[in-house]
């Protein structure tokens, strides 16, 4: 079964081949990810890999974990499916949309402009 690692502490301008190219030292690799964020596509620092033999695997993330890459310490651990989050309407909440008070929040002038 192939196991799935968790790798933090990227620099910013890592690639999803130099990942791949640091894990397979230690094994064969499945597949390198980096993560980006979507609205600006730069690397938020941390990716997955997947190799497909366990104690490879267990190998690179034991002499990986804690050592320098580029210049940043590396935090290297096996991957935890993510939690479900609660989702969020976005807007404050509350009886008026989130814009506290009574009159809207807006300085007690009476009724709302």
């Amino acid at each position: 079964m192939s196991k799935r690692i968790y790798v933090g502490g990227l620099p910013f301008k890592t690639t999803e081949e130099e990942m791949n190219t640091l894990f397979a030292t230690y094994g064969q690799v499945t597949s390198a990810k980096l993560i980006t964020d979507k609205y600006s596509g730069q690397s938020r620092g941390f990716g997955f890999v997947e190799m497909p033999n366990d104690e490879e695997a267990n190998a690179a993330m034991e002499k990986l974990n804690g050592s320098d890459f580029g210049g940043r310490k590396l935090t290297i651990n096996e991957a935890r499916p993510m939690e479900a989050r609660p989702r969020t309407g976005g807007f404050g909440g509350g009886r008026d949309g989130g814009r506290g008070g009574r009159d809207g929040g807006r300085g007690g002038y009476g009724d709302k402009w």
